[in-house]
């Protein structure tokens, strides 16, 4: 008898553990409107000579971080660029994006943050996200980012910023 007993309480503390996950909301969870150009990026920044050819280090040829995503609006029409380049420059920025095309550029944006000047400005162009065009150290398949900046605190420099998604596992 008491093992009947065991298991009838057994059944209702289930019954009652599933009843109490049931769902509130019919909301679906979901990502953010910038969702596919979001990320965590390891970048290179080259300088692009006049004749459009790349230096092969420059900044001594370091990996660094860049970090795309949405703005507190969370609209399809606009996203945040963060990035730091050691030393040299750091920047964070709200730039204008194509969604559907996966593109972004701006002119002469007055830079949040940046360590050589408060008061710079910033221009990003032929900025794409381009999905599955990129491998990472174990060369599977990931997302690559690559865009050109000019900075007002360099005159008549111009860098290109490429790189890969992070996959989010030890690599």
């Amino acid at each position: 008898m008491k093992k009947y007993i065991i298991q009838m309480a057994a059944a209702a503390f289930a019954l009652m553990g599933l009843s109490a996950c049931d769902v509130e909301t019919n909301e679906k969870p979901g990502g953010t409107e910038v969702e596919q150009m979001a990320g965590f990026w390891d970048v290179r920044v080259h300088e692009v000579n006049a004749d459009g050819t790349l230096t092969q280090n420059a900044f001594g040829g370091s990996t660094y971080n860049l970090q795309t995503y949405n703005t507190v609006e969370n609209t399809a029409d606009k996203m945040w660029v963060n990035v730091s380049v050691g030393k040299k420059w750091s920047l964070l920025l709200v730039t204008p994006i194509n969604y559907g095309a996966r593109t972004f550029a701006c002119q002469n944006v007055k830079a949040v943050y940046n360590s050589d000047d408060a008061g710079a400005t910033v221009s990003i162009t032929d900025g794409k996200v381009l999905e599955g065009q990129g491998h990472n150290l174990h060369n599977l398949p990931t997302d690559s980012i690559v865009f050109n900046v000019q900075l007002s605190t360099y005159p008549g420099k111009t860098y290109r910023v490429t790189g890969t998604r992070r996959s989010g596992f030890t690599e």
